[in-house]
This record gives C-alpha cells, sequence and structure tokens, in this order.
C-alpha cells in the first residue's frame, strides 16, 4: 500500500512538471537559507559551552554611578583581586590583566637563524594568574599552570610555538622578548582555543612580571583606579544563587569602596552572557554577537520557511481543482478520507525530501561565503549533531506545515459533484485562502524591502557622516613608550617631514575616534566638588589638532612640552558644564583626579569620539610624553602607495627593534561598524530571497489562472477585448493584495526597524519615501512577474481556446 501511494505520488508530481518545480524551487531556496541561518546561531551559542563550569563562571565588573551618569567597566581595581579571595573563600578568584598590540620577539640563536624574528600580537597577550586555569578549561602540551607562579615566565598555544619555533615541541626552555622590555622563559605550550572561545589566548606571561614592570605596563595597585584590561574571573559553587553572589559583591564593595566616598559596586556577570553584551563589550574575544542580531536571523529563518510554505498550499490548493475527479473515481472504489491524505502527504513528502536534499547541496556551495554576513571561521561545518537535527526536524515540520491542508480540501470532496466536474476554486472555499496566503507572502517581503532600504541607508549614513575631524590618508603607526623609542620621536618626524607628500605629524596616546574610553573623576574651577560625572582624556602633542583637522570654538591649542600644563577640551565637556559659549570657558581651571589646577586654553567643536552607536563623549587633551606612542601622519593622496613605503623604511631604519604595523584610520573605524554592515548584507540577501519566493509563487498561480480562464479570454477577445484589459483583467486583483499587504507590513517594520536605530546614538529617520520606494517596488516585481504570463495569455489566439466549445 504505501509503495502504491508513492508511485502514484511520483506519477502526479512528474505530470505537473511546472508545478512541481515552482515547489521544489521555493522550498529548496526556503530550506538551504533556514539551515544556513541555523549554522550561524549555533555557532554563536556555542561560545565558551565547552567549559565544564561556564554556567557557574562569573566575570566581576566595575559599576560607577555618579549624579549623571552610570557607567561600567570590564575591569575592576587591582587590590580587589586578593581581596576577593579574602573576603568570599568558597569562589576561585583569578585575574589578567591585557597588552595590546604587544611585539613577541624571538631572538636569534632562540628558534631564529636568520636575525630576530618580529610578531605583533593585537590580541591574546595578556598577564595572567595561574589560577585562571583552575577555573578554565585548557589542555596543557607541556608544562602546567604552576609555573606562571614566577616572574619573567610565559605559556603560549601550539599555533604561537609553531609560529615563533616552527614546532611546538621545541619551544619549551626558549626565550622570547615582549616589546623589547620583557625577557621571558618559554615554561609551558596549551593547545589551541576553540574557536567558539572568546579567550584566544597565545602569549600568557605570569602576573608577577606585571607586577615588577607597573610603569612600561602601568600597573597601579590603588583601590581608585580601574583599568577595563584588568579583568578578575571568579567561579562560584554550582549551589550559589545569582541573587546571592549579587549580594556578597553588594557587602565587598560596600566595605571596600565606601572610604573611597566613590559609589562604585562590582557586579558579576555570567560568563554565558558575555559574548552577547555589546555593551559593557569583551576586550579578550574577536568579536560580540547580541542576542537582538540572534533573533533577528531566527525571525528571517522562520519567514522565509512560512513563504516557502505558503507557496506550496497555494499551489496546491489551486491545483486540486484539476484532481477532482480522480478523487472522485478513488471514494466511489472503497478509498477511504484517511487514504486519500495519506496520498496528499505523500507527494508533499517526495517534493519536501528533494527539496531538502537539494538545499543541503545548495548550503554546501554556499558555506565559503558565510563569513560575509556573518563572523564565522573558513573551519565551521555545516554538519554537526544540532544541524542534522535542525534539518529532520525542519523537513517534517514543513511536511506537516504544507501538507496537511491540502491534504483535508482533496479528501473532502464530494464523489458526486466530484464526478460532474462541479468543484471549483469558489466552491471549495480556494480563493479567499489563496488571496490570505499572498498577501502573508507579499506582508513578509514588503518587511524584508523596508528593513533593507532602512538598513543600508542608516549604514551609508554611518560611513559616510561627519566625524568632527578629517580621517581620510591619515596613516596611524603603532609606537611604544620606552625610553628608548620616546627618545627618538623628534628624530623620526624630522625624516617623516622631510617628505614632500607628508603634510603634518603627531604623536598621541590615542587617535580621535576610537574605541578606547580613559576615563577619570575630575574637579572644576577651583571647587573641591567633585563633578558628577567622569571625563575622558587623550594626550597629544601640539601638533594633533592640525594633523586631524580639529576645529577650535575658542582658544587655541596648548604649547609644545613634554608634560601637561594647559588643557584643551571639547565642546561636550563645557556644554555638560553649563557653559554655553565657548569663550567663557577660556582661562577657567581643572583639576583631573589628585593634579594640579591647569587653565583651558582652547576648547575644540565636537568630533565623534568613539562609534556612532554612542554620544560624544567630554575629552580632555593635553600633553604627556610618556604617554604619546601613537603615530599619526596625514599624508597626500597622491602616491598614496609610494609615500607609505617610504614612512615605512623610515620606521624601519629609525626602529629596527620594532615591527612596522601601520594601517589607514579611515579603514579602522569602518570596523566599529563591521556586525551592522553585515546585518545590512543580511537583510538585503534575506529580501532577495523573499521576492524571489514570492514572485515564483505569484507565477504560479497566474499560470493556474491563465489555463482554467483560457475559454474566458478567448470569449473577451472573440467580444472586442483589448490585450491591455485582459492583462488588467489578470493583475488587478494581485496589485489590490499586494496593497493591502503593505498596509499589514508597514507599521510591522517601523516597530522592528525603529527599534534597531535605537542602536545608534546618530541615526536617520524612517521617512515616508522609504515606505513609497517599497510599495514601488513591490508593486513594479508583482506587475512583472504576473504581466509576463498575462500577456501571453492575452496575445494566445482565440480560435484555440475556442476549438473545443
Amino acid at each position: 500500500m504505501l509503495k502504491n501511494y508513492f508511485k502514484i505520488a511520483w506519477r502526479n508530481i512528474t505530470r505537473h512538471k511546472g508545478y512541481s518545480a515552482i515547489n521544489i524551487a521555493g522550498l529548496t531556496v526556503g530550506i538551504a537559507s533556514c539551515l544556513l541561518i541555523f549554522v550561524i546561531i549555533q555557532y554563536e551559542l556555542s561560545f565558551d559551552t565547552f567549559n565544564p563550569n561556564y554556567k557557574n563562571i562569573y566575570r566581576i565588573v566595575t559599576q560607577e554611578k555618579h549624579e549623571s551618569e552610570t557607567t561600567t567597566n570590564p575591569g575592576i581595581a587591582v587590590p580587589a583581586t586578593e581581596a576577593l579571595r579574602l573576603d568570599i573563600p568558597q569562589a576561585k578568584v583569578a585575574a589578567l590583566n591585557s597588552s595590546y598590540g604587544s611585539q613577541i620577539t624571538v631572538p636569534e640563536g632562540a628558534g631564529s637563524r636568520t636575525g630576530d624574528k618580529k610578531f605583533t600580537e593585537n590580541i591574546g597577550v595578556l598577564f595572567i594568574q595561574p589560577q585562571f586555569f583552575d577555573i578554565f578549561n585548557y589542555k596543557w602540551l607541556a608544562g602546567n599552570a604552576s609555573v606562571l607562579a614566577d616572574p619573567n615566565m610565559v605559556v603560549i598555544d601550539k599555533s604561537s610555538a609553531i609560529k615563533y619555533f616552527g614546532d611546538w615541541k621545541d619551544a619549551v626552555g626558549k626565550t622570547l622578548k615582549m616589546d623589547n622590555v620583557l625577557t621571558l622563559k618559554v615554561a609551558g605550550v596549551i593547545e589551541d582555543a576553540p574557536v567558539n572561545s572568546d579567550f584566544p589566548f597565545k602569549v600568557m606571561v605570569s602576573f608577577d612580571t606585571w607586577k615588577q614592570h607597573p610603569k612600561d605596563y602601568d600597573y597601579s595597585a590603588e583601590w581608585g583606579s580601574t583599568s577595563s584590561s584588568h579583568e578578575v574571573f571568579m567561579l562560584f559553587p554550582a549551589s550559589m544563587s545569582k541573587a546571592n553572589i549579587g549580594a556578597q559583591l553588594k557587602r565587598f564593595s560596600d566595605k571596600h569602596f565606601k572610604k573611597l566616598n566613590s559609589k562604585t559596586t562590582l557586579l558579576a556577570q555570567p560568563l554565558a552572557d558575555m559574548h552577547f553584551d555589546t555593551q559593557i563589550g569583551n576586550p579578550l574575544g574577536d568579536h560580540s554577537t547580541s542576542m537582538a542580531t540572534l533573533r533577528t536571523l531566527s525571525f528571517i529563518a522562520l519567514l522565509i520557511i512560512i513563504m516557502a510554505s505558503i507557496n506550496f498550499i497555494n499551489l496546491s490548493t489551486a491545483q486540486s481543482v484539476g484532481r477532482s475527479k480522480e478523487v472522485g473515481i478513488r471514494k466511489v472504489l472503497g478509498s477511504t478520507r484517511p487514504q486519500l491524505v495519506f496520498q496528499v502527504i505523500g507527494e508533499t513528502t517526495i517534493i519536501v525530501i528533494i527539496s531538502a536534499l537539494i538545499a543541503i547541496a545548495i548550503a554546501k556551495l554556499a558555506m565559503p561565503q558565510l563569513k560575509n554576513i556573518a563572523n564565522v571561521p573558513d573551519s565551521i561545518s555545516l554538519f554537526t549533531i544540532g544541524s542534522v537535527l535542525f534539518l529532520v526536524a525542519s523537513t517534517i515540520t514543513i511536511i506537516l506545515l504544507s501538507g496537511i491542508y491540502p491534504a483535508l480540501v482533496v479528501s473532502g470532496f464530494k464523489p458526486v459533484l466530484a464526478l460532474k466536474n462541479k468543484i471549483t476554486a469558489a466552491s471549495i472555499g480556494g480563493i479567499p485562502l489563496r488571496r490570505a496566503l499572498v498577501i502573508a507572502q507579499f506582508s513578509i517581503s514588503q518587511l524584508l524591502i523596508i528593513g533593507t532600504i532602512v538598513a543600508v541607508n542608516q549604514m551609508d549614513f554611518v560611513n559616510n557622516a561627519d566625524l568632527g575631524f578629517n580621517k581620510s590618508a591619515l596613516l596611524i603607526i603603532p609606537g611604544y613608550t620606552d625610553s628608548v623609542s620616546l627618545g627618538k620621536m623628534e628624530s623620526f618626524k624630522y625624516q617623516v617631514m622631510q617628505n614632500p607628500n607628508v603634510k603634518a605629524v603627531s604623536f598621541s596616546s590615542d587617535v580621535p575616534s576610537s574605541e578606547n574610553n580613559w576615563g577619570t573623576n575630575f574637579y572644576f574651577n577651583h571647587s573641591n566638588k567633585e563633578i558628577g560625572h567622569h571625563t575622558y582624556l587623550k594626550f597629544s602633542d601640539a601638533d594633533y589638532f592640525k594633523t586631524y583637522g580639529l576645529r577650535f570654538a575658542a582658544g587655541k591649542g596648548y604649547e609644545a612640552g613634554d608634560t601637561s600644563k594647559q588643557y584643551v577640551v571639547n565642546e561636550t565637556f563645557i556644554h555638560k558644564l553649563g557653559i554655553q559659549n565657548a569663550e567663557n570657558a577660556i582661562g577657567k581651571t581643572i583639576r583631573l583626579g589628585g593634579s594640579a589646577w591647569k587653565p583651558i586654553v582652547g576648547v575644540i567643536k565636537d568630533f565623534k569620539t568613539n562609534s556612532l552607536r554612542e554620544a560624544v563623549k567630554p575629552i580632555v587633551i593635553a600633553p604627556s610624553k610618556k604617554l604619546e606612542g601613537q603615530i599619526g601622519i596625514k599624508i597626500q593622496t597622491a602616491n598614496l602607495s609610494k609615500t607609505v613605503s617610504e614612512l615605512q623604511r623610515i620606521w624601519e631604519n629609525t626602529y629596527p627593534e620594532y615591527a612596522y604595523n601601520g594601517y589607514f584610520l579611515d579603514e579602522n573605524i569602518a570596523k566599529f561598524y563591521e556586525q551592522e554592515n553585515k546585518m545590512a548584507l543580511v537583510y538585503k540577501v534575506f529580501a532577495g530571497i523573499a521576492i524571489f519566493i514570492s514572485c515564483l509563487g505569484l507565477y504560479g498561480l497566474v499560470s493556474f489562472m491563465a489555463v482554467q480562464r483560457t475559454k474566458e479570454v478567448g470569449i473577451r477577445k472573440v467580444l472586442g477585448a483589448s490585450v491591455s484589459s485582459i492583462v488588467f483583467l489578470f493583475s488587478k486583483e494581485f496589485m489590490l493584495l499586494v496593497g493591502i499587504s503593505f498596509v499589514i507590513a508597514m507599521p510591522a517594520a517601523w516597530y522592528i526597524m525603529n527599534g534597531w536605530l535605537q542602536n545608534f546614538v546618530y541615526r536617520i529617520s524612517i521617512s515616508g519615501w522609504i515606505f513609497l520606494l517599497a510599495i514601488t517596488s513591490s508593486m513594479v516585481i508583482a506587475w512583472v512577474t504576473v504581466g509576463y504570463k498575462a500577456i501571453r495569455a492575452a496575445v494566445a489566439n482565440p480560435v484555440k481556446s475556442l476549438r473545443s466549445e
């Protein structure tokens, strides 16, 4: 019996090749899209779950409440680590301090036979306590965590060991230099961190080494000093609730921070939440992904599957009229309704399985391109236990979703009416259903079209926004602040300025727009009352303003010098203090933390201090030569590559002990919005897929209508109807349905995209032209889809259609 069902089902599928192809194409694209989205979501949700105790691991963060703002820092004060061990003995505590952009040198004779080998590691270099490996699970290939108890010891991962020494087995006992400051002995090698880890550690230096070099690596044992680089993780007993953990940290904060007259509280952030926190951030890892992004992807996948199923239901119910005689004969010969239901479900099963198999092949081909729309590695696999289970569950769901209603419709035909050919679309209620399904389909399409238009325009706005400074043709060379490097500053600057293509050069701690937030408390105009918010700091030489094109609202830049004697502030700084006229701020004084009072000599117009997701921060800029390790060079755009090569040569001659690692500022700023740009691309891709599926369904329905109304069209033409009137006859209903779908999609799209735009402080408004463009494009797409088939029906010879009458 079952074999007979599938044999007849296959015959019905091959008999109606056109409709079967449309169904298979729609389902294939839908299943492939959902499978790829599932792979992305599964990868993101898997971060750090390989740690056996990940549910009980917490990152300790610092929250500071001021009169007008609340800030959260991923780091905590250095002395708090030991205090946590004493005050909360039931938990394991480990601290680490990151060193970004460090240079690792393999000395000649310690793995290099051709002179020193230099490597710049932007992340993954840190000072770490051995207790970290009591909390996190890493496989040791050589050595163990105890080697990190001694100063000047380093542990490296397998990939770094191979990169530095050729073979990881030869690494232990060798020597490495870090930033030309530290000489370290390799005492252990660990297996590389998994790709789904927020801790991609490469070079792990013993924590005591950091303590022994406080000036070189900004070690501070002050309770009032908090750096985002210094992070602490705790493993609590599984029996301890989150509320209990929070209460213990509150008592700890009251005990240790109250004496500082500070509203500072330590909070526990679950490790399971860290990867998805785009506010506090993850200084250790490569990227973070918001849960909102994953929910959006899941929602899109659901919509795509619904659209593909709608196509199937639409075409199946439309075709059911043509099967009425077959059903009538089967019922007369004794077929029961359940048997007919299984027959139709069998046809659906074959089509869905064929679609799923083709979808797997398409998804496999598309895998290398997946990294263009998501932060996934090249090594990510399409086939995992999770993805296979998802595919099976999706296939069964689609079979049931797509097959049940058509099966109930077909099996419900009355034999007498079926045999007399009295079954019509109207008699089975198919027309209202198909209209509703077309409306649902185009509502989804237009929602994605509107989302695409909004996302693309927002990212165009972000990528081309006026940042308040000139970011073009600015070469940034990360430098170093050791005494040898600082001593070569003027010589390097002089040589660079001899190049006719160089306009300006500046040494600073930071570029104008970055992800850095170096903040401090401050006092204003000789008042002993601390201001109720932090100010943020940038240190630079006097050429900073010229090099980056910063504009003055009042006053001027400070005098050249090695230490700060004067300050320049931005407009936000004075506006937060209630000063609206920039001229009135000149001459006022500032005291940063416990430093001396110094005057404001200039107010610069606001520039974007961070990404456009954040508001402009109050900024104080001052000279401090010991912190000015970054070099900014403004160059002519003509002969750009030649100029950069010459500057690299000067760098390598001046700083032979350091590797050249220059980059252009505008390229670095573009990385701020990598996730949003990828999301805009996601909208484009899936809006295109939604339109494709909608058009398939629409084309199938119009094709069916054209066949059903062949004689009607012939009669109309004989009676004098024009081609345009017949085209209008086919088109008007679908145009109306598209219009209704737009009315449904518009408020939903506005709500979703307005929520997405809230991630940006600086954003576009959702204007009426966006909706006008969406409905116009939908109408055009629908008309083109319907029009082709309608015109073919309209120009057909009426003699042929009426010959059988």
